[in-house]
């Protein structure tokens, strides 16, 4: 096998433990309908907004077993902000460690589920007359702010 079809976990053993943190973002675009209901608590499966926060801390935590290079890390905090526009939900993830090694992945991580949440949680609501869903599209999931320093 050649040098760049090896997997490997990255060996972070040397490196020091220091602050880190990152923010991500992502959109999921639905009908103004279904934004509206879930405003309203109108959603038959539930609180959409306190459920997607939820899923999005758990996905924060479990990040290193289900993407296949993460390293298990020590997570301090997660903020999880979910705002509804007209026709889409943003989610907004930020968390916050002292590791070896960055949150990035992690925060990425908790923006999707959350938004893959708030799709299991509206598809009926989306759903056009034959079962497709024309308009929802989940977007735009980046990262938009990482930051490492050492402690003074």
């Amino acid at each position: 096998m050649s040098e760049a079809g090896k997997v490997r976990m990255v060996d972070i053993t040397g490196k020091e433990e220091v602050y880190r943190e990152a923010t991500a973002v992502g959109a999921i675009k639905l009908r103004r309908e279904t934004i509206e209901k879930i405003r309203r608590g109108e959603v038959p499966k539930g609180d959409v907004v306190s459920v997607a926060k939820t899923a999005a801390i758990l996905a924060v935590k479990r990040t290193w077993e289900i993407i296949p290079l993460c390293h298990p890390i020590p997570i301090t905090s997660v903020q999880v902000d979910v705002e509804l526009l007209d026709e889409e939900a943003k989610v907004t993830v930020n968390v916050k460690t002292t590791a070896r090694t960055g949150v990035e992945m992690e925060a990425l991580t908790g923006v999707s589920v959350a938004l893959l949440t708030i799709w299991d949680m509206v598809k009926a609501l989306e759903k056009d007359e034959r079962g497709q869903y024309p308009q929802t599209e989940i977007r735009s999931i980046r990262v938009v702010e990482k930051v490492k320093k050492k402690e003074e």
